[in-house]
């Protein structure tokens, strides 16, 4: 039994120079608004990731086999957070330049705006994974608050390049203005009526062939599966619901971050979950792309 794991994220031993993934931390939680403790996320997902085996038999990729790095957390955690998200934008910009796969681990749903913004100048789209809408444009005074990350998004690359599934969740002013912009937005009500393969061949007529960066806040799946997050709401997607979702954008992603895990609020399940997902991302878009290069 270990009583101490490293911290880094398991079997992401590359060096940076080498590495195509390269993993990183954003432990911030300044603009939660129910529960505290998404700044807490990176290390405790980071613990259980060497929770798990290296080979994946539905694809027959060996995660060790794969270059991925662990860049450590940046030190954002007592900054504003518009200036933590200008140094999530300044490192991912680094990332970009080196021709990094970017992953982000939150923290909260803020801060996959830094992500964004530095990866503005390609063409691609966002899809959101999410409870909520966040689409306020401000919310307790704060316009990068996590309720409002969706909005700032969709003014840096264009409503049309946004999408956000799985949504339980909004303020009536707020569905209101996304349905007049012309979001995309699937509730998951809607998802249940219409099965989930007909929303994901809207999905794909949505994106056409334009590349995806993938933020994906917790939350979006059932308080049963992820009790520990900063807000949870019920009747939301099940685990392989949310696979069938990954496996069918793996090959289209530029990047991905996993945000809004709080692990104050459980006992190790959601963070177990997070890392569990990040390795899954990482091979099936390795399989679908770098493999059969």
């Amino acid at each position: 039994m270990i009583d101490q794991f490293p911290n880094f994220f398991a079997d992401a031993d590359s060096d940076y120079n080498n590495a195509n993934f390269v993993i990183f931390g954003i432990p911030y939680d300044k603009t939660s608004t129910f529960r505290y403790g998404a700044a807490n996320a990176p290390s405790e997902i980071r613990k259980a990731s060497w929770n798990f085996e290296t080979y994946r038999f539905e694809t027959g990729v060996d995660f060790r086999d794969l270059k991925v790095h662990d860049f450590g957390d940046l030190p954002v955690k007592d900054l504003s957070p518009e200036n933590m998200i200008k140094e999530v934008e300044k490192t991912v910009l680094r990332f970009k330049k080196d021709e990094k796969f970017p992953i982000a681990i939150g923290g909260e749903h803020s801060v996959a705006l830094g992500v964004i913004k530095a990866l503005k100048e390609e063409e691609f789209c966002v899809l959101s994974l999410d409870a909520h809408l966040d689409y306020r444009n401000e919310y307790e005074g704060e316009k990068f608050s996590h309720a409002c990350v969706i909005k700032r998004i969709t003014e840096e690359i264009g409503t049309k390049n946004v999408a956000v599934v799985g949504f339980r969740s909004a303020d009536r002013d707020e569905y209101k203005n996304a349905l007049e912009d012309k979001l995309f937005c699937m509730d998951i009500f809607n998802i249940n009526r219409t099965g989930l393969k007909n929303i994901l061949e809207e999905l794909k007529k949505h994106f056409g062939k334009r590349k995806i960066y993938l933020t994906l806040d917790i939350d979006v799946l059932d308080p049963a599966y992820a009790p520990g997050t900063s807000t949870p709401h019920p009747f939301g997607l099940t685990t392989f619901q949310l696979l069938e979702i990954i496996d069918e954008f793996a090959e289209k992603l530029i990047g991905f971050d996993i945000v809004e895990v709080c692990p104050t609020y459980d006992k190790g399940e959601t963070s177990l979950l997070a890392a569990e997902l990040i390795r899954t991302i990482i091979t099936k878009h390795y399989y679908k792309t770098l493999k059969n290069k």
